[in-house]
């Protein structure tokens, strides 16, 4: 019985999202968000990159070079915790060659070290955006800066098949500098039935874990700074510290420029989630670009 339900079912997401899946794999529409979105981010880690390892299974002749260019605007916390929340205008960047290299504003620079019709897995350079308390002084005062600073990312995507395009995707960064920890990712996601030709949409939820250097550092607070901040002292810890759900549109307003939405919640967990440093532990983004892709 439920061998039929699944043979039944899959053909049905192939058929209808095969074209539009396509579509994404010609032009190779992924990571449009715009520059500010790296970490920290409620948006997910797919969100910059999705559809992309859909590329080989439904079109392998891919052209050598996809370029994707535009302009975004962010919505989103000033920082983990933050009850804050800031606007911000910036570019879209996204050049890829062939399925070996990539230059991303919200995946980084990267390549790909192994990639086939249905995975992909690679290194990247990216940043991290910190935390300063000039940003928050009624909630950061008498806490300590935490520098922008580069960071080391590897990443792998599977899907399952053509007939049921579900991707699984895991990540591990390493910021080097700042708040000088380790985050990683572990996320699924996948093409909405109602794709289009001209609308793609794409959904998933996403858990984060971060080790214990990082969270000590950001959601920390330690005996020299309780005078200063007015906080107890707290001893994060490592761990799972986030679980939230990612949504993704592309609208094709002609065969060139496309209008993306990015919008993602998530929930603090942990450590996190009960450091005296955080306001509110449900956090919200939305980021909205208009592209030209060629």
């Amino acid at each position: 019985m439920h061998d039929r339900n699944r043979q039944t079912r899959h053909p049905a997401v192939s058929i209808n999202l095969a074209r539009p899946l396509m579509l994404i794999a010609a032009l190779g529409i992924g990571a449009s968000a715009p520059s500010f979105a790296q970490t920290p981010s409620p948006l997910q880690e797919w969100q910059y990159s999705s559809g992309i390892v859909l590329e080989k299974l439904f079109q392998p002749d891919i052209p050598d070079w996809r370029d994707v260019l535009g302009v975004g605007v962010e919505h989103k916390p000033l920082y983990d915790g933050s009850p804050l929340t800031r606007t911000q205008v910036g570019p879209v960047i996204n050049i890829r060659y062939r399925d070996i290299a990539f230059a991303s504003i919200g995946e980084g620079l990267g390549v790909n070290v192994f990639s086939g019709p249905q995975y992909r897995a690679g290194i990247a350079l990216g940043y991290d955006l910190g935390r300063r308390v000039s940003d928050d002084v009624g909630n950061l005062h008498g806490l300590n800066d935490i520098a922008r600073a580069p960071l080391f990312k590897m990443f792998g995507s599977y899907v399952i098949s053509k007939d049921f395009p579900l991707v699984l995707r895991a990540d591990v960064r390493q910021i080097i500098g700042g708040a000088d920890g380790m985050q990683g990712d572990v996320e699924a996601y996948m093409p909405l039935p109602g794709s289009s030709k001209r609308l793609i949409m794409f959904a998933g939820p996403s858990i984060t874990f971060s080790d214990r250097r990082y969270t000590e550092k950001v959601f920390g607070v330690t005996a020299a700074q309780t005078a200063s901040s007015g906080y107890d002292a707290y001893d994060a810890h490592g761990g799972l510290t986030a679980a939230g759900f990612g949504f993704s549109a592309t609208t094709f307003v002609t065969e060139h420029w496309l209008v993306n939405v990015d919008a993602a919640i998530d929930r603090l967990l942990g450590s996190a989630r009960d450091s005296p440093i955080t306001k509110t532990t449900t956090q919200r983004v939305l980021a909205l670009s208009l592209a030209y892709s060629w």
